[in-house]
């Protein structure tokens, strides 16, 4: 990794590894961008969110640190999953994301990734909360949100919103 993160930026089961442009252009075409994905391939809110680092890319502001990760259990090399930043924090915030392949689900994979880009994002300056936010009816994703530390705190254009300080 980049930026001097990489020893945040994993735990002794998974590490994030940066999707570049390069890698993003290329899981969107279809393909793998270089990892082996358990399932074969990435969840397609990884997919959609390669679709916006591409265009932050394509807009002359994307940064790495802000950008996707790909999930990657340690021990076996394979990606299970994205999470990241919907871009640089703006007004003392910034939003995570996050996906999982469905064989991966139910280990805790995101909780630990969600709880990485976080513990991440709270030690930069300025950056004073992260919100997240899910539908309504993802109950999955809600218990994610909660094991990572977050609380609800209302509702944004229908989707609930989580923030951790």
């Amino acid at each position: 990794m980049t930026d001097g993160i990489g020893e945040l930026l994993q735990t002794e089961r998974i590490e994030l590894r940066p999707i570049t442009p390069t890698v993003a252009a290329a899981l969107r075409a279809g393909g793998s961008g270089g990892l082996d994905w358990l399932g074969g391939a990435p969840y397609e809110g990884t997919v959609d969110a390669c679709g916006g680092l591409l265009k932050a890319h394509e807009a002359g502001v994307y940064q790495e640190a802000w950008g996707a990760y790909a999930i990657v259990l340690r021990a076996e090399g394979v990606a299970v999953g994205g999470v990241g930043f919907h871009g640089a924090p703006r007004g003392g915030s910034c939003e995570i994301g996050y996906d999982l392949v469905p064989p991966a689900r139910g280990r805790g994979l995101a909780t630990e990734a969600a709880r990485l880009v976080t513990a991440f994002a709270l030690t930069q300056p300025g950056v004073e909360f992260v919100v997240a936010h899910t539908e309504p009816d993802n109950v999955a994703s809600q218990a994610v949100l909660q094991r990572a530390g977050f609380t609800r705190d209302g509702e944004t254009e229908g989707l609930l919103r989580f923030v951790r300080r």
